[in-house]
């Protein structure tokens, strides 16, 4: 097993040597610095070239969610942390049930904090976890692997698909390079690592932008946005109490205190505050024009 694995890793673009940082442990500390800045500097644009397969991407999301549909992402160390992380923070962002956007990580919650050795060289597992988190036919997954090759994403990937479900494969080495059979591939090559093989520096930033760039764009086409503003999120601390009310200021050019009683009349609701305010409406006609337009305030106030 352990010859197969260096085999499977050991052309990899991920597992290769930078050459412009060949002398990295000889620098003084700003030159160390600089040369990490160096290859960060190259990431968006290489980000940027994978738009299209992005875009595909998030037109699978939007028409699994507008179907009830949920988002899995399944990684192993760096890509499942990545994956957990943004799967979390989009409840509170945009009001959406934490079911909607799930994380998984090889190891579970333990793997969070702190490595576990092995987990994610086991295929079954990632079908397995799946599985017991609910995966249907109508969700998709999106695997993470800057390797391309963990079996614990593999094996959900291949899951996913057996079941009819949509399955996105994000991955830092090049598309050519993709076996197994996904419905959109995204590769930002990022090229290798300052530090050889340490795929949380470079190919973690690209994930992390890649991840950005999915949940937000499917967010907006489901009208969770306004301008660019968040205006379904949920107020679950007084730092988003507050810039809920700011919002509503922003939008509205209402005082702090009229905003805030407007925002209390709509119980909280960012959405329903702005088309009450706007649209010279009570709360229960915003709440029936958000319904009619799907939830997007622009269609709600046009109405």
């Amino acid at each position: 097993m352990s010859r197969q694995i260096f085999d499977e890793i050991k052309d990899l673009i991920t597992e290769s040597r930078n050459p412009a940082t060949r002398e990295i442990d000889a620098k003084s500390t700003a030159e160390i610095l600089q040369l990490i800045n160096n290859e960060d500097r190259k990431i968006a644009e290489i980000v940027a070239s994978e738009i299209p397969h992005i875009a595909a991407a998030v037109e699978l999301l939007v028409a699994a969610f507008k179907n009830s549909g949920k988002l899995f992402y399944v990684g192993a160390g760096t890509s499942g942390r990545l994956g957990v992380l943004d799967a979390s923070e989009c409840p509170p962002t945009y009001g959406i049930d934490p079911e909607m956007i799930q994380g998984l990580i090889a190891g579970g919650y333990k793997a969070l904090v702190r490595s576990q050795e092995g987990v994610e060289d086991v295929f079954e597992q990632g079908a397995q976890d799946l599985l017991d988190h609910g995966f249907l036919a109508k969700d998709v997954v999106c695997g993470i692997a800057a390797s391309r090759r963990t079996p614990y994403v593999i094996g959900a990937l291949t899951k996913a698909r057996e079941m009819g479900g949509k399955t996105i494969y994000l991955t830092c080495n090049p598309r050519s390079e993709i076996t197994i059979p996904v419905d959109v591939v995204i590769c930002p090559v990022v090229g290798p690592e300052v530090v050889m093989g340490s795929t949380r520096m470079k190919a973690g930033t690209a994930t992390k932008l890649v991840l950005n760039m999915l949940t937000t764009a499917a967010m907006i086409r489901l009208g969770k946005v306004y301008e660019n503003m968040m205006v379904d999120l949920q107020i679950t601390s007084k730092k988003i109490e507050e810039r809920a009310k700011r919002t509503v200021m922003q939008v509205t050019g209402l005082g702090y205190e009229e905003a805030s009683r407007e925002l209390e009349r709509a119980g909280g609701h960012v959405k329903t505050a702005l088309v009450m305010i706007l649209a010279n409406v009570n709360a229960e006609e915003a709440r029936q024009r958000l319904a009619q337009a799907d939830g997007f305030v622009r269609q709600a106030l046009a109405s």
